[in-house]
């Protein structure tokens, strides 16, 4: 069963206190910290974005850890969410409630369990 972002809010909040992150909650349920704002594009839904991140689950397991390029139309919400809250050459920390990752299916193949809250440290390398 899918769960809402709120009933995942103290988890979230909890995970940001014990890892001294100052974060602002998204009208979505999202929570997110710049890092720096960057000074390049702002990415929209049509861009191809290329970043260097690393994902979490809030357990501090890593599922990926990587530099990639992929339209921003293609990944998960939260990503489609929170990469446009910054310019290229920006950083981003977003905490991505379940219903805006994976939801209740996972993602099996990354080791994501279902309903599973992400965490994500981005650096917005370039966008076109």
């Amino acid at each position: 069963m899918p769960v809402s972002p709120q009933s995942e809010e103290l988890q979230i909040t909890s995970y940001a206190s014990t890892n001294g992150m100052d974060v602002v909650k998204h009208g979505t349920g999202m929570y997110y910290q710049i890092l720096d704002g960057g000074m390049g594009v702002t990415p929209t839904a049509n861009s191809t974005v290329t970043a260097t991140y690393t994902g979490k689950l809030l357990n501090g397991t890593v599922f990926d850890s990587r530099t990639a390029s992929f339209p921003l139309s293609g990944v998960i919400e939260g990503w489609q969410i929170g990469i446009p809250l910054i310019k290229k050459g920006g950083k981003i920390k977003l905490i991505i409630p379940s219903s805006y990752a994976y939801g209740c299916n996972g993602s099996p193949g990354a080791n994501i369990p279902p309903n599973a809250v992400l965490f994500f440290d981005i650096n917005l390398v370039d966008v076109k």
